[in-house]
């Protein structure tokens, strides 16, 4: 394997059963107990602004994108980010999340979250949303609230608990 033979390609609904399968293997059961997917279960994520890498002709990782509202706030949720092990630790992970945060500022989202390691987060741009700005649904490590700033000010107005920005009522 040569990391020239890995594609990156926007997602597709033709790659979701492959997109399943590698979420299955690198989070287990487990992940549908977790905050993040809580959130992702209020609506669709945005396809546009998510992407695989390809290897092979196999999908090999992705990553998604989510909105969210928290208070006056919106932003995107990255997540799930998952590369098979066959394919770990070669930068394609990072490369997905650099093509996410490229698409999110183009996409003029003002800011994107995660829930994750800032080691690994932080290098890409993310830094910890303070403590008790925002709640999750379910329980996490407020540690683990990173956010990735791209018009100035906006993660201040992420406030109160995050939810899916389907959930939010339009006021008439």
């Amino acid at each position: 394997m040569s990391l020239a033979d890995v594609t990156y390609l926007p997602e597709t609904p033709a790659h979701d059963p492959e997109i399943d399968l590698i979420n299955e293997e690198a989070f287990g059961p487990g992940r549908f107990s977790r905050a993040a997917y809580k959130i992702r279960e209020g609506g669709p994520h945005e396809r546009a602004l998510s992407f695989v890498a390809i290897d092979g002709g196999k999908v090999i990782a992705s990553v998604r994108m989510t909105r969210i509202a928290a208070g006056k706030g919106r932003a995107l949720m990255l997540g799930p980010l998952a590369v098979r092990p066959t394919h770990k630790n070669l930068g394609i992970g990072r490369k997905l999340v650099a093509m996410a945060l490229d698409a999110a500022a183009k996409a003029r989202s003002p800011a994107v979250i995660l829930v994750g390691d800032e080691p690994y987060y932080g290098p890409l741009g993310f830094k910890r949303i303070p403590r008790g700005q925002i709640s999750m649904p379910r329980p996490v490590d407020l540690d683990r609230l990173l956010a990735h700033e791209i018009v100035a000010g906006s993660v201040a107005k992420l406030t109160g608990e995050v939810c899916h920005a389907d959930q939010i009522a339009i006021p008439a």
